[in-house]
C-alpha cells in the first residue's frame, strides 16, 4: 500500500514498511517513492532498464550504514547484524556490500496517519549488544517535504554509524544535460574529493556548482565533496527547461556529501555522522523545498 500526503502543490508517495521495496540497503520506514510539484514529477528511479522494481532504489530513500551497518564487523559468520530502519540482515561473506541483497529478519513497525503527515516507529531485536528505536516523520507544509528523525539506542553499545537520502532526482523526467545545475554553498576543490567517476568527462565541476556539456551514457560518482570538512548540509538544483528547482537543507553539519548519477538521473547525498551512547537519543532534521526559477 502506498500513502499519499498532499496540499495543493506537493504530491508526495509513501510506501510502507513491509510492501513495495524488499531490498536490504534502503531504510524501511518511510520509503519516499515519488513527489510531484504542481503535477510535474520530480524524482525517478535507479535503473529505467531493470525489472527488479521492488529491489530498486526510487525518490528519496534513505539508507544507515552504507559501508558496514552497526555491528557487522563482531557478528560472526552466519550470525544476524542490524540494518537500521529494516531489520536483522544474516552475515554470509566476510565483507559487507551494500548492493548484495542479504537475507531479512524484519523489525517491527508501527504506522500513524494525520493530516499532511506519517509516523513511522521501527523497534529492533536485541541482538549482540545493540538495539534501537527509529522514529521518522515525513510530513509537508507548503511547498515543502520535512523528514523528522529520532533515534534511541535501547541497547548496552554505542551506535556509531551514518545516514543519507540518495536522492534520485529528475524534474520532470528531463535527462540530465545543460539545463541542469547543482550548487553548494561552499567551495568545490576536486584535488579533495575520495573519487572521481567521470570517464565521459561530461560532467563539469566549477566553483561552487556541477553541470553537464552533455548526457552522460555511463554512470558518473564523485566521492566526499567536503574535501572531509564539516560544512552546510545543503545542495540546490535547478533545471532552466522547466523552470524548476529543489533544495535540500540539514539542520545538522555534514563531513560528506556523494554524488551519483546517470543519464536520467542525479544524486546529491548529504551525510549525517551518528554516534549516540546506550540509553541516550539523537534527533535530526533533512527539509526539501520545491520552487519556481524567477525568468
Amino acid at each position: 500500500m502506498t500513502h499519499i500526503i498532499k496540499n495543493n502543490t506537493l504530491e508526495v508517495a509513501v510506501d510502507i514498511p513491509l510492501e513495495n521495496y524488499k531490498g536490504s540497503r534502503f531504510d524501511w520506514s518511510g520509503k519516499i517513492s515519488s513527489i510531484k510539484f504542481e503535477n510535474l514529477p520530480l524524482t525517478t528511479i535507479e535503473d529505467t532498464e531493470s525489472k527488479n522494481i521492488n529491489f530498486l532504489g526510487k525518490g528519496l530513500y534513505n539508507e544507515f550504514g552504507i559501508t558496514s551497518p552497526v555491528g557487522f564487523e563482531e557478528t560472526p559468520m552466519g550470525g544476524w547484524f542490524h540494518k537500521i530502519g529494516i531489520g536483522l540482515l544474516k552475515k554470509e561473506h566476510k565483507n559487507y556490500l551494500f548492493h548484495r541483497n542479504h537475507l531479512i529478519k524484519p523489525a517491527h513497525f508501527d504506522i500513524t496517519y494525520k493530516d499532511q503527515k506519517i509516523i513511522i516507529v521501527c523497534k529492533s531485536e536485541s541482538v549482540n549488544g545493540y538495539s534501537y528505536i527509529l522514529k521518522k516523520e515525513i510530513s509537508i507544509s507548503k511547498n515543502s517535504i520535512l523528514i523528522n528523525y529520532f533515534l534511541e539506542n535501547t541497547g548496552e553499545k554505542q551506535i556509531i554509524t551514518d545516514e543519507y537520502v540518495h536522492n534520485f532526482m529528475a524534474i520532470d523526467n528531463a535527462l540530465i544535460d545543460k539545463d541542469y545545475t547543482l550548487k553548494f554553498p561552499f567551495p568545490l576543490n576536486p584535488t579533495l574529493f575520495d573519487e572521481t567517476v567521470n570517464s565521459e568527462n561530461k560532467v563539469e565541476i566549477g566553483s561552487d556548482n556541477i553541470s553537464f556539456n552533455e548526457t552522460p551514457k555511463k554512470q558518473f560518482f564523485f566521492s566526499n565533496l567536503t574535501g572531509g570538512k564539516e560544512l552546510q548540509a545543503e545542495w540546490v538544483l535547478t533545471n532552466l527547461k522547466t523552470g524548476v528547482g529543489i533544495k535540500e537543507i540539514g539542520n545538522f553539519k555534514t563531513n560528506k556529501i556523494n554524488l551519483w548519477g546517470w543519464g536520467h538521473v542525479i544524486s546529491p547525498e548529504l551525510f549525517f555522522k551518528i554516534s549516540v551512547g546506550p540509553k541516550k537519543s539523537i534527533e535530526w532534521l533533512r527539509k526539501f523545498e520545491v520552487f519556481k526559477i524567477n525568468p
